[in-house]
């Protein structure tokens, strides 16, 4: 039987759209799938880091999203108790950060990819993975419509999120696996004005952020220790809203706001899946996932959509074989996250910072360089061993 695509896309968000967008710009005939309609929400970090919005901008996307009014974020402050630093997490080329709701970003990611000539198909469920052999070669799921139909590619990539059904399948390697760490939860306000700024709060065993989004409404995004988790979901609500009460200053200025939606929440795995094998690959969630506490979820599936069809592209068109092409995807990916996913594990305990950080804190309070570098760490616009480097040379100064 011959295949009808190219490429199948199980999951058109973050990860899937970008995938599919790029592949189908270079001619491959692309097929998207996903069992939700557009726009629609789902459960995940929030934050466009400056790298994902250079990406935007590299798409030709960056202009779509600044014309929905999402409202840029150009300071990252940490509010540490006696300490408070302040900086800027992007780069000269791309300098600012934004927030958007995922009704807007994956609707804006899903057009983009029929734009390139992909075929996206809503309200659809797979059901099965196909094999031949121990290779992958297609799907099959039910439609909108209710009917059964199969669809055979070349490559299927796996866009699907941790509850991946390709991962599922396929069942790859994991490694890297850390436990359950942090309980996080978030909700949106109205008349709680954050101008330009993602705000965060570090207390010990808590934490909380607050972010500017769209329509004029504000995201909290806080939690605890996941040791905490099955005392604390007895009353989710009033365990998160008293974490406000940690900050005064702040506790005042959430009384005169309005809560606009429920309190969502989950508990993210910390875990590296093997991203590829026989006719199969995974991008964004399905393949590594990590903690939210430093937001890299957008920036991460974004970096993994372009590298992943810059390496499908070299298998189709007989540049690599696939597993060199695929391998060094892998490999390059895991190099990059390397350092911010022991970095971010290491926040997400909630523990107080380890003493030698403590004391870097405290020193480069107060150097603007030294602490547009520490935002731009926790941005993942440097990585922790560039930021070593980057407050050695400010202080320097």
């Amino acid at each position: 039987m011959s295949n009808a695509y190219d490429v199948i896309v199980l999951g058109a968000r973050c990860a899937g759209s970008p995938t599919a967008m790029l592949l189908a710009r270079k001619g491959y005939r692309v097929l998207v799938v996903d069992r939700a309609t557009f726009p629609s929400d789902t459960i995940s970090t929030h934050i466009a880091q400056p790298r994902a919005v250079a990406a935007l901008a590299r798409w030709g996307l960056l202009d779509r999203l600044r014309a929905t009014g999402c409202p840029p974020m150009h300071t990252y402050t940490f509010d540490f108790g006696p300490v408070r630093i302040s900086g800027s997490p992007g780069t000269p080329d791309s300098p600012v950060a934004y927030c958007p709701r995922r009704t807007v970003l994956d609707k804006l990611l899903v057009d983009a990819a029929v734009e390139a000539g992909a075929e996206v198909r809503e309200r659809f469920t797979v059901e099965d993975i196909l094999f031949e052999g121990d290779a992958v070669v297609g799907i099959s799921g039910r439609s909108s419509g209710g009917a059964t139909v199969t669809e055979r590619a070349r490559i299927v990539v796996g866009a699907d999120g941790r509850y991946s059904r390709l991962a599922e399948a396929v069942k790859p390697p994991q490694y890297n696996e850390k436990p359950l760490l942090l309980s996080a939860y978030y909700t949106y306000w109205s008349n709680l004005p954050v101008d330009g700024h993602m705000d965060n709060y570090i207390r010990p065993l808590r934490g909380f952020a607050v972010a500017p989004t769209h329509d004029g409404l504000t995201v909290t995004v806080g939690g605890w220790p996941f040791s905490e988790f099955e005392a604390n979901k007895k009353d989710v609500e009033g365990n998160f809203l008293a974490l406000f009460d940690l900050v005064p200053s702040f506790a005042e200025r959430i009384r005169a706001a309005k809560r606009e939606t429920p309190i969502f929440g989950a508990v993210t795995p910390n875990i590296f899946r093997k991203p590829y094998g026989p006719g199969w690959a995974l991008v964004g969630d399905a393949g590594y996932i990590r903690d939210p506490i430093t937001a890299q979820g957008i920036s991460d599936a974004f970096r993994d959509a372009e590298r992943c069809a810059a390496a499908v592209d070299e298998v189709l068109t007989g540049k690599r074989l696939f597993d060199d092409a695929m391998g060094a995807y892998q490999r390059d990916r895991d190099e990059y996250v390397g350092q911010i996913y022991e970095f971010t594990c290491m926040l997400a305990t909630l523990e107080p910072p380890p003493p030698q950080m403590q004391q870097l804190i405290g020193a480069i309070q107060g150097n603007q360089e030294a602490m547009d570098a520490f935002a731009q760490m926790n941005a993942g616009t440097i990585s922790p061993s560039a930021f070593g480097a980057a407050v050695a040379a400010a202080m320097a100064h």
